[in-house]
C-alpha cells in the first residue's frame, strides 16, 4: 500500500487517440504532450502555478526529444518552477508516472503533480548503421573540406540502410502479437471470444461518448475530437471476414487486426494532489490511488509474455486483505482481446493459481459486466506510454459517477510486465 498520506486523483484529459500516419503524423511527442498538459492546465485553472512535478512518458521518442516531461511543462502554461522528469516502462508508463506522483505525495515530498505519457508510432527515429554514423561524425569534426570529403572514402551505398524502431522481443525476436498468439493457444482462446470482447469495446466506448461521458475528459487536437480508430457499426459478422495478423501458416492463428490494438499516436495526464492542497485550490477529489504493483514473469522461459498482471494483482490483493471480487468495476487493457481472455481464465484456474501465484485455491470469477464498462484499448487505441493515464482519468470519473466504489486497474507490457492499480472513493 502507498505509506504515508492519502493521495487524490482530481482528474485528467486526453487528445483523441489516432491510427498513426492519420491526425498526429507530423506533430510527436512534445507536441502531443504540449497541448495535453495545456489542456489539464487551463481545465484546473492552473495557469502560472508550481507543482512538484511533472512526470511524463513516452516508449518511442527521439534523442532530440530531451527530458520530454520539463520540456512539455514549460510550454504548458505552468510555472517555470515546476521540474519534469521522462519515464519509460513500455505499455505500464502512464500508470507509473502517475505512481511516481502518488508516491512523492504519499511521503510528503510534493503536494500536487501531474502524471501522464505520450506515444506517437507515426514520427518514429529512424537510425543510421555505426558505419555511416562514424563518418557523419568524423566529417562534422573536420576542419577543411578535404578532410570532410575524406570521412566518405571507400562510402558504400548500403551504408544508407537504416535501422527502424522495431516491436520484436529483443530476447526472443517475436512480437508481442505472435507472443499472444502463443498465450491464446496455451489457453484454449477462441476466435469467435475475441471477436464479441472487441466489438464490445466498440459499442462500449460509442455509448459512452454518445452520453457525453468524455465531454470534459477528450479535447480536440488537429480536427479530431474523438477517438479515430473507434467504429460504433462494427459487428461480429465484419470481424469474422478478417484474416489471421500473426500467424498467418498454421491456420490456427486467431489474432486480427480487429481483435488485437491498432499502431496509435496519442497523449493523456492526471493531476494528482494530497487532499489538503486540494481542498485549498477549489478541486473536488475524485478517488483516491490505494496501492500500485508491478511484476514480470519470465517469458523467454517459457511463460506467456503478457501474464505479468496476474502474478501483480495477486501480490496487491494478498498486501491489501482483498479478494478479486471486491471490485465495483476493473478496467484492464486491452491489448489484445486474447491477452483480457488468457488473464482471467488464469485468475480462474486453480492449477495456475496453486503452481504460479501460490495460492490455496483460484482468485475466481469477474462478472464480464463489471470489465471495461466505457470499452477500452481494442476500441480507443493504444499509444504505449499513454494508455495508463487514459485508464486512471476515465476509472476516477467513473468512480465519481458512482458515488463511490472500489476499481482495479490492470495493464501488461512488453518485456514480460505487468502495472496494476486500486483506485476507490
Amino acid at each position: 500500500m502507498l505509506q504515508g498520506r492519502p493521495v487524490a486523483v482530481l482528474g485528467g484529459v486526453r487528445i483523441p487517440f489516432c491510427r498513426q500516419n492519420t491526425a498526429y503524423s507530423d506533430v510527436g511527442n512534445l507536441g502531443m504532450s504540449v497541448r495535453t498538459l495545456g489542456a489539464l492546465v487551463e481545465k484546473f485553472g492552473l495557469h502560472g502555478q508550481q507543482l512538484g512535478e511533472v512526470a511524463m512518458g513516452a516508449v518511442i521518442k527521439h534523442s532530440s526529444d530531451w527530458n520530454l516531461g520539463r520540456e512539455a511543462a514549460l510550454s504548458s502554461g505552468l510555472s517555470a518552477l515546476t521540474p519534469g522528469i521522462t519515464l519509460q516502462r513500455a505499455c505500464g508508463t502512464s500508470l507509473d508516472s502517475v505512481n511516481l506522483i502518488a508516491t512523492k505525495i504519499a511521503t510528503g515530498q510534493i503536494e500536487s503533480g501531474i502524471g501522464g505519457g505520450s506515444d506517437t508510432t507515426s514520427d518514429v527515429p529512424i537510425v543510421y548503421g555505426k558505419s555511416l554514423r562514424r563518418r557523419l561524425l568524423a566529417a562534422n569534426a573536420a576542419k577543411t573540406t578535404k578532410d570532410k570529403i575524406a570521412a566518405f572514402k571507400g562510402f558504400r551505398l548500403r551504408e544508407l540502410k537504416p535501422d527502424f524502431p522495431g516491436v520484436a522481443e529483443p530476447r526472443t525476436g517475436k512480437s508481442m502479437g505472435e507472443h499472444c498468439e502463443d498465450m491464446a493457444k496455451e489457453w484454449n482462446i477462441s476466435r469467435d471470444s475475441q471477436d464479441e470482447l472487441a466489438v464490445a469495446s466498440h459499442h462500449k466506448l460509442a455509448a459512452a461518448y454518445e452520453r457525453g461521458f468524455f465531454d470534459d475528459l477528450v479535447v480536440s487536437f488537429r480536427g479530431v475530437s474523438r477517438d479515430n480508430i473507434l467504429r460504433p457499426d462494427t459487428s461480429l459478422e465484419k470481424l469474422a471476414t478478417l484474416k489471421p495478423a500473426f500467424d498467418k501458416a498454421s491456420g490456427r492463428g486467431t489474432l486480427t487486426a480487429a481483435n488485437s490494438t491498432p499502431l496509435t499516436d496519442g497523449a493523456a495526464a492526471c493531476l494528482l494532489a494530497s487532499e489538503d492542497w486540494a481542498a485549498a485550490h477549489g478541486h473536488e477529489v475524485l478517488c483516491r490511488i490505494r496501492d500500485v504493483q508491478v511484476a514480470a514473469v519470465d517469458f523467454v522461459h517459457g511463460e506467456g509474455l503478457l501474464m505479468a498482471p496476474t502474478v501483480a494483482v495477486a501480490e496487491m490483493l494478498a498486501r491489501n486483505g482483498l479478494s478479486l471480487q471486491d471490485f465495483d468495476f476493473y478496467e484492464i487493457h486491452e491489448a489484445f482481446a486474447a491477452q483480457v481472455l488468457c488473464t482471467l481464465r488464469a485468475w480462474e484456474s486453480e492449477d495456475y493459481c496453486r503452481s504460479r501465484l501460490h495460492l490455496e485455491a483460484p482468485l475466481g470469477r469477474i462478472d464480464p459486466a463489471k470489465i471495461n464498462p466505457l470499452g477500452s484499448s481494442l476500441a480507443t487505441g493504444h499509444p504505449f506510454a499513454a494508455t495508463g493515464a487514459r485508464i486512471v482519468a476515465t476509472a476516477a470519473k467513473q468512480l465519481k459517477e458512482r458515488g463511490g466504489g472500489r476499481c482495479l486497474v490492470s495493464i501488461c507490457t512488453a518485456g514480460g510486465m505487468g502495472v496494476v492499480a486500486i483506485l476507490e472513493r
